[in-house]
């Protein structure tokens, strides 16, 4: 690090580091990863307590990107360093962006957006927009799950879900996050205390039912509530005022700390009992217990007359008999002929062998998947999310990301006749076809009662080399188009599954509204494009499904799901 041979020796290496001064450092530091910072403070003492600095660490939360400065500084008040803040949001950092999944088709979209030194997944409803469209009407949706930071900047992962009338959180842990996610998987983990080493079945190799059954077990062992005043919001509203900002930090701060509170003690792999504070494990016996309590279709009343004895010998023939006969006679076979070797599908048994305690986790997994027009081609049986490749705008890439609207015309008037109009959330995306590029805006959300239009289908598809010579019909001095592009429409509706299309042209408004008219039908779609951060930090929260379905809906439903639910939390 000697600029020249006439630089002393005492300045060069770590001690002309050591010279800087503190602000000058942590400027220096913010072409260094976390990684690099972490290198550099194993090389001496001294510069050990330079790159731990809280100065340092701040700038590197700040290059992360996940939250404005001035919330760094707020969430830093709940948390012991700057460094440990940072360790949280690069774990967090790949969670953030918008997930879906192929059911109910009228859209299920998750949202991951920073909350109070957590991130937290909102699920947007699907809903009509009211007579002043997306400008003043409130967004409705519904949490679905939270991965919250302890004081030492661990991530703990809690489920949300609703049962029997009540809202319920389910404690659970978060396995390391992949940088490239593309997946998010609702698992069970099974939590080894002994020193006696297993191979470890993954979660993913159980037959469906299995799965759903152990999900269904640990939700009902895990659930807590929340008292209603701590769980209005998960965090910050947009307010005007300051005094209201305040007021609502204050709310998120003693809600995390019930929620930290609920966490201590078991990692998450605990059975919460009624009118205890303290949590314990779940025994494998136990569990199955509680598999049996989920699963038999008897009277609970006279289960409850019976012999200790005689319960645990029943629970442990109906587990052992209903796992065998779900996963059929052909993987039975195989089972007893190869130990197992040539099954289809694991053996619940193997699966807990290496546990002494099991609860729910979170699993943020990149897997190789193909997709059609940017919608992910998704597994039928999996509780999962899959990712949106989110891409900023750029040059030739203007029109990227999360557009809203209705049909009609103009935007934010809708007619009087109709109290409001479906809102469709679509994701634009850019492909190369045939030498060309193509616009594609794929449906992820749609507000009917009845599907109209499938899941993941491109609403219109158009080329962004080949100008449109149609007139826009509406040309107005504040609604005037500046570019248009020819392109087809989607047409026929549902019961196609790959619909047809017909003419039509996309026209410029502005770089943040659009209008697609098709050609022979005049119909017009308007969007706009948005900033779901913002458009539900002015939300308005509804109760969410039962906690397992409330993750992924995995039964093909082509109505509103979510209809029974749109009452306010």
């Amino acid at each position: 690090m000697c600029g020249s041979g006439t630089m002393l020796p005492d300045i060069c290496g770590s001690s002309l580091l050591l010279t800087l001064p503190d602000d000058v450092f942590a400027l220096v530091s913010r072409s260094l990863s976390p990684r690099d910072l972490c290198n550099l403070g194993l090389c001496c003492r001294n510069l050990h307590d330079l790159a731990a600095s809280d100065k340092v660490w701040l700038s590197q939360c700040d290059l992360l990107g996940v939250v404005p400065c001035k919330d760094l500084i707020e969430w830093r008040k709940g948390i012991c360093s700057y460094k440990a803040l940072c360790r949280f949001l690069v774990g967090i950092n790949p969670l953030l962006g918008i997930w879906v999944h192929q059911n109910p088709e009228l859209g299920n979209v998750v949202y991951v957006i920073p909350g109070f030194i957590s991130a937290v997944g909102c699920r947007i409803i699907p809903q009509e927009l009211g007579p002043v469209g997306l400008e003043v009407g409130p967004i409705l949706w519904s949490p679905v799950f939270e991965v919250v930071s302890d004081f030492e900047g661990n991530a703990l992962f809690f489920l949300h879900g609703r049962e029997s009338g009540n809202d319920y959180v389910y404690p659970g842990s978060i396995k390391k996050v992949d940088r490239t996610c593309n997946v998010l998987l609702l698992e069970v983990k099974p939590q080894q205390h002994t020193s006696v080493a297993h191979s470890i079945v993954p979660f993913g190799r159980l037959a469906f039912v299995d799965r759903r059954k152990l999900l269904d077990t640990v939700t009902n062992q895990v659930r807590q509530t929340l008292p209603d005043a701590k769980d209005d919001i998960l965090f910050p509203r947009l307010r005007r005022e300051e005094a209201d900002l305040r007021e609502d930090t204050e709310l998120l701060y003693e809600r995390r700390l019930l929620l930290m509170k609920m966490y201590d003690g078991g990692g998450g792999f605990t059975v919460w009992k009624a009118g205890t504070e303290l949590p314990s494990h779940i025994g494998l016996s136990e569990f199955r217990q509680n598999l049996d309590l989920i699963s038999a279709t008897g009277d609970h009343e006279s289960r409850s007359r019976k012999t200790f004895a005689e319960y645990v010998r029943q629970s442990l023939k109906y587990i052992l008999r209903k796992s065998n006969s779900t996963n059929g006679k052909r993987d039975l076979l195989r089972k007893n002929s190869s130990s197992g070797h040539g099954s289809k599908h694991a053996q619940l048994h193997e699966f807990l062998q290496p546990g002494d305690a099991i609860g729910l986790t979170l699993h943020a997994s990149t897997m190789k998947l193909s997709s059609y027009r940017a919608w992910p081609n998704m597994h039928e049986s999996k509780f999962a999310l899959y990712k949106l490749p989110m891409r900023a705008p750029e040059a030739g890439q203007e029109y990227a990301g999360v557009w809203g609207g209705t049909f009609g015309w103009p935007p934010g008037k809708l007619n009087d006749d109709k109290p409001g109009k479906a809102l469709f959330l679509l994701f634009l995306s850019y492909e190369e076809s045939q030498g060309q590029k193509i616009l594609i805006a794929t449906k992820i959300l749609e507000g009917t009662h009845y599907v109209l239009h499938p899941n993941g289908s491109a609403m219109f598809i158009v080329n962004i080399e080949e100008p449109s010579n149609d007139p826009f019909p509406w040309c107005t001095d504040e609604h005037d188009s500046k570019h248009a592009f020819t392109g087809e429409g989607i047409a026929n509706g549902y019961g196609f599954r790959y619909p047809g299309s017909k003419p039509g042209s996309l026209f410029v408004i502005n770089d943040k509204m659009l209008a697609f008219i098709w050609k022979e039908s005049r119909a017009v779609l308007t969007l706009q494009r948005l900033d779901l951060q913002e458009v539900l930090s002015k939300g308005e929260r509804i109760h969410a499904l039962p906690p397992v379905s409330n993750f992924a809906y995995l039964t093909r439903s082509y109505s509103n799901v979510f209809a029974n639910v749109l009452t306010k939390a």
